[in-house]
C-alpha cells in the first residue's frame, strides 16, 4: 500500500520589520548622545551623573517609558532585544565618560563595571520613595568622587 504524500512544510511567516523606535528606545538612544557631549565639561563624571539622576527620576518621562517598553516587550524577543541594545547604548557611553575622567572615588573597579553599577543605580532611583532621593543621588555622587551638585535634579526632560 501506498503511502499518502505529506504536503511540504513551509516556513512559518516572517513577522514585519520593526521600522519605528518605541519611545523608551527613542529616549534611551538620546541620553546616550546626551552622555557623549558631555565630554566639553570640565567635570565629566559630575555631568553625566547630574544627566542621569535628572533622566531617571520619578518625575521624568524615560522610567515610565522603559516600563511600559519592557511589559509590551515580554512576548516580542525583537523588541525585547531592541530595548536592550538601547539601554547598552546608554552604559557604554557612561563607560566612556569613566574613562575620561580622573579616577577617584571609594571604587577601585574597571570603568565596564562601574558604569553597569552606576546605571543600576540610576534606573532605580524612580522606585525610591521622595524624602530617600537626594540621599541615594548623594551617595552616588560620594562613591565616584564627582563633585555634588547644589541641589539633585529631579526635574523631567
Amino acid at each position: 500500500m501506498a503511502r499518502p504524500r505529506k504536503k511540504p512544510m513551509r516556513p512559518p511567516p516572517r513577522a514585519a520589520a520593526r521600522t519605528t523606535l518605541s519611545e523608551a528606545e527613542r529616549r534611551l538612544l538620546a541620553l546616550a548622545q546626551t552622555l557623549g557631549a558631555a565630554a566639553d565639561d570640565p567635570d565629566v563624571l559630575s555631568a553625566a551623573l547630574r544627566i542621569l539622576t535628572s533622566q531617571y527620576s520619578a518625575a521624568a518621562a524615560l522610567p515610565r517609558a522603559m516600563c511600559g517598553a519592557w511589559l509590551g516587550s515580554r512576548k516580542d524577543k525583537t523588541a525585547a532585544l531592541a530595548l536592550a541594545w538601547a539601554r547598552e547604548q546608554v552604559r557604554l557611553s557612561l563607560r566612556d565618560v569613566l574613562e575620561r575622567a580622573p579616577a577617584r572615588g571609594a571604587l577601585a573597579m574597571d570603568a565596564d563595571t562601574l558604569a553597569w553599577l552606576l546605571l543600576a543605580a540610576c534606573e532605580a532611583l524612580a522606585y525610591e520613595p521622595d524624602s530617600a532621593v537626594a540621599d541615594r543621588v548623594r551617595v552616588l555622587f560620594e562613591i565616584t568622587g564627582a563633585a555634588a551638585p547644589a541641589v539633585p535634579s529631579s526635574a523631567p526632560a
